[in-house]
């Protein structure tokens, strides 16, 4: 049985030494936290990785060691399980998803125990949820706390932008005014090709619904936003 069906569509579209024995002790875990800063930042930039590259990295015993307040390392793993979890979903594989899906879930809340201003980790949940099909009023909760800890971080924004797209007429209202403002900064701060593309990939109604927002920009902006959508048409 797949659960392809049920999920709406467009949705089934990563951590001085004391003594020699302690720099002995903590280094295999020190060098695990630099891979996986380096590895967060690659896949924040969208560096193409295979994914028998990111099953290899979770089964690590490095990933084993990392602490849970480590953010950025424990990002890294989030990212790479959330597109094994997408491949999973996609594949039909349903018990590898269900693993997979129920290992970020537990990995997101020890993260956000630790940092609960962890926005990334936020969206993360929220796209978690939406993978399942769930948009209940806790799953738009986790979306809206991915906005009130990260209002104006433009990375983020870019991500919520394409996460949040295809669910725009769902949204509760104050959400969804929430996300038509940033798609306005978007536009505004310089990411007019990045809003262009999801305003491309976003349905007929949605794409309606935002016509007002795009109008609201001064002329120079909306005439920015409009050559990069075009490009992204050709």
């Amino acid at each position: 049985m797949s659960l392809a069906p049920h999920i709406p569509r467009g949705l089934t579209l990563t951590v001085a030494a004391l003594g020699l024995s302690w720099a002995i002790f903590v280094l295999p875990t020190s060098e695990a936290a630099d891979q996986f800063r380096y590895l967060e930042s690659q896949l924040l930039h969208s560096e193409n990785f295979s994914s028998t590259t990111f099953a290899q990295q979770l089964a690590d015993a490095a990933s084993q060691t990392l602490s849970d307040c480590d953010t950025h390392s424990q990002t890294a793993l989030a990212l790479m399980e959330m597109r094994l979890t997408e491949i999973a979903l996609r594949s039909g594989k349903l018990e590898e998803f269900d693993r997979l899906s129920n290992s970020l879930e537990a990995r997101s809340r020890r993260v956000l125990t630790c940092a609960p201003r962890e926005a990334f980790i936020w969206l993360l949940a929220f796209s978690l949820e939406t993978l399942h099909g769930r948009l209940t009023e806790r799953t738009f909760n986790l979306l809206a706390m991915s906005y009130e800890t990260s209002p104006s971080e433009g990375w983020i924004a870019i991500r919520r932008n394409f996460v949040g797209m295809p669910l725009l007429l769902v949204m509760p209202v104050p959400l969804r005014l929430s996300f038509l403002n940033e798609f306005g900064q978007l536009i505004s701060n310089g990411f007019q090709h990045e809003a262009a593309l999801s305003y491309w990939a976003a349905s007929l109604p949605i794409r309606s619904y935002l016509q007002p927002q795009i109008q609201q920009l001064d002329s120079f902006q909306r005439q920015r936003f409009w050559d990069a959508f075009q490009k992204i048409q050709s």
